[in-house]
């Protein structure tokens, strides 16, 4: 990999502003290499691109291995995006239970958007049983009053 004298990874750099710039078919040339090798900035991207059909053709398998690869790597965003695939049932089979457990992980990293949809979640049983306690917990976390 190009590296700078700071040790920054210049594809992955360019990659993330291409991105970042909607130059999607740019940003799927510079990180797609990037991903394949196990990059999880690059892969999570790449899985956005996938999915939506941004700089490449929709790829919904490719989609779920990326995301999955990179919230496996312990990057929140991409926790929180692979329990919308789940929860939503986009790109996996649908299972709130394995989003809840996704959106926990994203949670714990402190994103305020996992921390509302796991208290949605706890509201509604949806995955995981109803508690409404735990949910306005998490509401709370997430900088919400009490529902």
């Amino acid at each position: 990999m190009n590296q700078d004298p700071r040790g920054l990874n210049m594809e992955l750099a360019s990659g993330i502003a291409a991105f970042e710039s909607k130059q999607f078919s740019r940003a799927a040339g510079l990180l797609t290499p990037l991903a394949a090798e196990g990059d999880p900035e690059a892969q999570y991207r790449v899985a956005i691109m996938a999915q939506n059909g941004l700089g490449m053709q929709e790829n919904p398998t490719l989609a779920f291995q990326y995301m999955q690869a990179a919230a496996m790597a312990g990057m929140g965003f991409a926790q929180h995006g692979l329990g919308f695939m789940y929860l939503e049932g986009e790109c996996a089979e649908q299972d709130p239970a394995q989003a809840a457990i996704w959106f926990r992980k994203a949670a714990e990293q402190g994103l305020a958007g996992s921390q509302t949809t796991l208290a949605m979640l706890y509201e509604q049983g949806r995955g995981v049983p109803q508690d409404q306690a735990e949910a306005n917990r998490l509401y709370r976390l997430a900088g919400f009053d009490e529902r």
